[in-house]
């Protein structure tokens, strides 16, 4: 029953993490706005990912206790990109590329939280969460939830989810 249930958690959070950010990019490129994505808490997470996925690498962890950092990564970059295309600043993205790479060290959980504050921060100063998706703060919650070493990053996600949906315009449709 246990190896059940291990599985289980192990395939659903890879599935959820391989379609974790498409929804974000769906509603950024449905938008044609990055308006409500904070772009300090984008390059934060980014940072929290690599520092991650080095520490794994580095201590030679098997591949499936970590496969899902690389497939964020890949998503998070995309959004990126995005983010930049629709704030007009493509030309801008490849410097903060190295930014991410030797900003990844030793920091992971911190960054980690302080992408969700930063998000946290943009959405209570704007009060509006715009293109944000409220599905891909949940489905972040759900893996930090399943993988529970992460409960402080399952109390952020939660948090920021809950205040995309009190931002929520009513004139947004659900997703």
């Amino acid at each position: 029953m246990e190896t059940r249930l291990l599985w289980f958690c192990n395939w659903s959070v890879l599935g959820v993490c391989a379609t974790l950010k498409l929804p974000q990019i769906f509603a950024v490129l449905g938008a044609r706005s990055a308006r409500g994505i904070s772009l300090p808490s984008l390059l934060l997470e980014l940072a929290g990912f690599l520092v991650f996925l080095r520490y794994q690498c580095y201590y030679e962890y098997p591949l499936l206790t970590y496969l899902e950092y690389p497939i964020l990564i890949a998503q998070g970059l995309i959004l990126l990109l995005c983010v930049f295309h629709f704030k007009g600043d493509v030309k801008r993205a490849a410097p903060y590329i190295k930014w991410i790479i030797d900003l990844a060290m030793n920091f992971c959980t911190f960054i980690s939280a302080a992408s969700k504050f930063a998000q946290l921060q943009y959405l209570w100063k704007s009060r509006d969460s715009g293109a944000v998706s409220a599905l891909t703060w949940n489905l972040a919650s759900y893996t930090c939830a399943v993988l529970i070493r992460f409960v402080i990053m399952l109390a952020l996600n939660i948090w920021v989810a809950a205040t995309i949906l009190h931002y929520r315009k009513t004139d947004v449709k659900s997703e």
